[in-house]
């Protein structure tokens, strides 16, 4: 019998003789998201491990990942390229610090340009 989930997970847990033993990783809850005018954000441009290509990160949002996924795309549309967004940042291809910027305050976030 395999036991369910990432084994680093379960470091730490002394070893159970019970069959019917399962251990169960607590589920970890997703911060609802504050409104637009309460986040932070900070624009900046990014140029390491990214094989000299220039990205433009947004970092400090916090809230759900779907909340993040639908804020990135929307800034991917508008700027016509490409990207990714995880782990409360959103990476938009190329330098477009000045319009995100502009975006992101247009829509009613506390934005600034880091860099």
């Amino acid at each position: 019998m395999k036991p369910e989930g990432n084994w680093k997970e379960r470091l730490g847990v002394v070893y159970s003789t019970d069959p019917a033993f399962s251990y169960d990783i607590p589920a970890e809850e997703e911060q609802a998201t504050p409104p637009p005018a309460a986040q932070r954000l900070v624009v900046t441009i990014d140029r390491r491990q990214r094989a000299g290509k220039q990205v433009t990160l947004v970092s400090g949002f916090v809230g759900k990942q779907e909340d993040l996924a639908a804020l990135g795309r929307i800034l991917k549309t508008r700027c016509g390229v490409g990207g990714t967004a995880k782990d409360g940042q959103i990476t938009v291809q190329g330098d477009f610090r000045d319009k995100v910027t502009a975006l992101l305050q247009e829509m009613g976030y506390k934005a600034k340009r880091g860099n």
